[in-house]
């Protein structure tokens, strides 16, 4: 029997591991800050994992300690993942349960108590399972769950940090690019084409409808991945906004399909000089379209990792709400909580208030939010209303980096001193 340990919020026996995991986001940075300096208040030193989940398990653990307070406090403004993270979605406590002890391993040989993985579906997954294990191999761990996604699909927050960041740049970049289109529309591109991350949830797609407000504003067509894609009515509301307004823009989801489950990116796939498939993106295949069926001149644009790495144009409601589930994370830890997350509740639209609230990590692993049909206007092509409602908030108030002399912005880079190893490597 390996007995818990005597602990109180002043006084932390073990210590806290932390990690970072998926796709990366513009303010995830900012809540492994606001976690590190919530462990230094309470005096519980806090490691980190290399590159997420593998980190773990290969016992290449990170000394957050050895960091000086400036460069945890520069993090807030830092894009990327600091520690490194991964895409690694480990299976069911049978099929992986020799990783699955090799953590519960990791953790017993440097006294970890607490573990907090910052991702989103699958790892409140991870962290759920972990949680369970730990109880069935005698080991005291509490597993948090801390949410992060651009997607903004995790089940039972109101929104996820990270999102409200990647939807600012969205509608920032498609409200720049449509006053470049409209200067030229005379004697240029008739239809600019942008592609926008979401393979199966349209929130991002969705914020595009953000630029403009009247019906001859760009977004004229936005592509939801909740409804069917039809060429012939994407072609004929194309042609008609060129003809009403002189131009169209699309803001398009990289998951949109059509009605047999196609993507409709990869149902244009070309071919390479070697014959291998080479998927190019649904907006070159939109613009394809308009293109080979309409005769009109068209552009397209893929932000890709530039939508999530926008630090520069970070929401500041974003950011505070990523730095508050860090700190609730720490602070359900060394109250004992175990298997939950913190998320966000909205308690009011006008004026936008919220708070964060616990739940459990079984109402949050493996489920996903898709933007409602209420959000979507019924010809399918904008947003309604209640998504307009829903949206501005989270992209409201700025919060950009310092800028150094040369004109650029100042991130930081970690020293991340490794922590001695204790284990024979692991395979992981």
């Amino acid at each position: 029997m390996h007995a818990t340990p005597k602990t109180t919020a002043s006084n932390p026996a073990g210590k806290l591991l932390y990690a970072q995991s998926g796709g990366v986001t513009a303010v995830i940075n900012a809540t492994a800050a606001a976690v590190i300096e919530t462990c230094r208040r309470h005096k519980l030193t806090a490691y980190a994992a290399r590159n997420g989940i593998l980190g773990a398990l290969r016992e290449d653990l990170i000394d957050t300690t050895r960091e000086p307070s400036a460069a945890i406090r520069a993090l807030a403004h830092t894009p990327g993942g600091a520690f490194g993270s991964c895409r690694v979605k480990l299976k069911s406590l049978d099929e992986d349960r020799a990783r699955y002890e090799r953590l519960i391993e990791v953790f017993r040989a440097h006294d970890i108590r607490w573990f907090l993985y910052n991702g989103g579906n699958d790892s409140a997954d991870t962290a759920l399972k972990l949680s369970k294990l730990g109880k069935a191999m005698d080991y005291d761990v509490r597993c948090i769950g801390v949410p992060k996604t651009v997607d903004n699909d995790l089940a039972v927050t109101d929104c996820c940090p990270g999102f409200g960041s990647v939807a600012k740049y969205t509608a920032v970049s498609l409200r720049e690019c449509a006053l470049d289109v409209v200067s030229m529309m005379d004697t240029s591109t008739k239809v600019f084409v942008m592609e926008v991350m979401g393979r199966h949830a349209g929130w991002i797609a969705a914020s595009a409808g953000l630029a403009g407000e009247g019906r001859d504003d760009a977004p004229h067509v936005i592509l939801f991945p909740e409804l069917v894609f039809d060429t012939g009515a994407f072609l004929q509301r194309v042609k008609e906004t060129v003809a009403r307004v002189g131009c169209c823009v699309v803001a398009a989801s990289e998951g949109i399909k059509y009605a047999d489950g196609r993507f409709v990116a990869d149902a244009h796939a070309g071919t390479d000089a070697f014959g291998h498939t080479q998927l190019g993106g649904v907006a070159p295949a939109l613009a394809g379209m308009v293109r080979d069926q309409l005769k009109l001149k068209t552009h397209w644009a893929m932000p890709d990792y530039l939508q999530r790495s926008a630090r520069h144009i970070a929401s500041k409601t974003d950011l505070e709400q990523a730095q508050a589930v860090g700190k609730a994370a720490v602070e359900y830890a060394l109250a004992g909580r175990n298997a939950v997350m913190p998320v966000i509740k909205r308690t009011s639209d006008s004026p936008y208030r919220w708070k964060i609230e616990m739940a459990k990590l079984d109402q949050v692993a493996n489920r996903e939010k898709k933007l409602p049909r209420s959000f979507i206007a019924k010809d399918g092509f904008h947003i309604t209303a209640s998504a307009r409602k829903y949206l501005a908030p989270l992209i409201r108030g700025e919060a950009p980096p310092p800028y150094g002399k040369g004109g650029l912005p100042k991130y930081v880079t970690l020293e991340n001193a490794a922590v001695k190893k204790k284990l024979p490597a692991f395979a992981a």
